[in-house]
């Protein structure tokens, strides 16, 4: 019964149209009345607690670091360094799109922010090239969703705090599944531009390509700081987001000087803004978090799940499958924060390992981002290139396709992930 009170409070609150934050909160507050245990006090400590957090101090240092990496011109560069080195081959600028969007997520760590530098950039010059629009628009969102999973990764810090999982262990392990993810679409990509029939980019002499590198140089320098730092012990995630901001906004305003002190107050506001947004939906998930484990919710759905408890693949298989319908209807940050305190013990009881759930539990969640119909990163996409979004949804289901076999490996053989995590220990 408590889990039919929770899972249908969120439901009709959702329905309703009411912002996922205040349906988290009045989420708690409805198990609180059917545990006949209201206590308003406690709403105010838990919406307090939710947003004042060490950790968590990382989100808006990362979104406002993302911001200026966009007006400073950083994502710009790495993408002609992308251009430099291989436009030049058949079906070149999809290539382009898939390194520069490792590299992107090597730096921000948002999907909407990689996305949307992708395509303000690149949707244009494929178009003018001969690409096909559709299909240009599901390879740039398929590329965008790698940035939650390299690090650094705004996810990985949401679901490290919500389910006390070692966020450091999340950035490390995320790298080999992020760049197997890259190295998928190179394969996918390859397939299809047979079919191209495309105008390629001129070559760049060598002096030209020299020239990108040492522009893109400053860019390419922060994945090295941020992962040397964290490997090294030099800093923790949270001091990781201030030196990613601090350092693109030295690179932006004095290197490149692209960003001057009246931009950079609008960039600041706008990280604000989006900060704020981030926040209360942590802020109002706690509420709901402390009731679910008031309410021993994980322990429900364990004996739901009991015949799979005794074999981790086939639980985790069951898990995944959970998720990705979760996500047909829920955005990530708001799956991360409900699904997350309910899961994670199932998993760890089941003895699964923690970071590895962790990194499972975001790559399932960052395919909601991709299909319909919440799909916000290939909405994206589709504003930009000014298409429909049942034309985006055509072009990018080959990628779709080698995610959903990516994952399906990951679950298959769990040491593609867990093994590359003890290179990093």
């Amino acid at each position: 019964m408590t889990l039919a009170v929770f899972l249908g409070s969120l439901l009709i609150l959702m329905l309703l149209g009411m912002p996922i934050a205040f349906a988290l909160m009045l989420t708690g507050v409805a198990l609180m009345f059917h545990l006949d245990f209201f206590d308003a006090q406690l709403v105010a400590q838990n919406l307090l607690s939710g947003a004042d957090s060490f950790p968590l101090m990382a989100v808006p240092f990362f979104i406002l670091a993302g911001e200026l990496m966009n007006a400073g011109g950083i994502s710009r560069r790495i993408i002609d360094l992308a251009v430099s080195l291989v436009g030049h081959i058949r079906g070149g600028l999809g290539y382009v799109t898939i390194g520069a969007a490792v590299l992107l997520a090597s730096l921000s760590g948002s999907a909407i922010a990689d996305t949307a530098a992708l395509a303000t950039l690149l949707v244009p010059m494929m178009r003018d090239h001969g690409y096909p629009v559709p299909r240009s628009a599901g390879l740039i969102a398929s590329g965008g969703i790698i940035g939650p999973i390299i690090p650094p990764s705004m996810p990985f810090i949401i679901f490290g705090v919500t389910t006390n999982t070692s966020i450091t262990s999340l950035f490390l392990a995320g790298i080999v599944p992020g760049l197997l993810m890259g190295l998928g679409l190179v394969f996918v990509w390859w397939y299809l531009a047979h079919d191209m029939e495309v105008t390629p980019q001129p070559r760049r002499s060598w002096g030209e390509r020299g020239q990108a590198v040492v522009k893109g140089v400053w860019a390419l320098m922060l994945p090295v700081i941020i992962l040397g730092g964290l490997r090294g012990g030099f800093f923790t995630p949270t001091e990781a987001a201030v030196v990613a901001a601090a350092y693109s906004m030295f690179v932006a305003m004095v290197i490149y000087r692209e960003v001057n002190a009246r931009q950079l107050v609008r960039l600041l506001v706008d990280a604000a803004r989006t900060t704020s947004t981030v926040m209360f939906l942590c802020a109002g998930a706690l509420v709901s978090s402390y009731m679910v484990t008031l309410a021993d919710l994980p322990q429900q759905v364990t004996e739901f799940l009991g015949p799979m408890m005794n074999d981790p693949r086939l639980l985790m298989a069951a898990i995944m499958l959970l998720l990705l319908a979760v996500g047909t209807v829920m955005d990530l940050t708001p799956t991360i924060l409900v699904m997350g305190p309910v899961l994670m013990p199932i998993a760890m009881k089941a003895g699964i390992d923690q970071t590895y759930f962790g990194i499972m539990f975001v790559l399932v969640g960052t395919l909601g981002l991709i299909h319909p119909p919440v799909c916000t990163v290939l909405n994206v996409v589709c504003g930009v290139a000014k298409i429909s979004l049942e034309s985006a949804t055509k072009g990018i289901w080959p990628f779709l396709l080698l995610y959903i076999v990516l994952l399906a490996l990951f679950v298959a053989f769990p040491g593609i992930i867990t093994v590359p995590m003890t290179w990093y220990r």
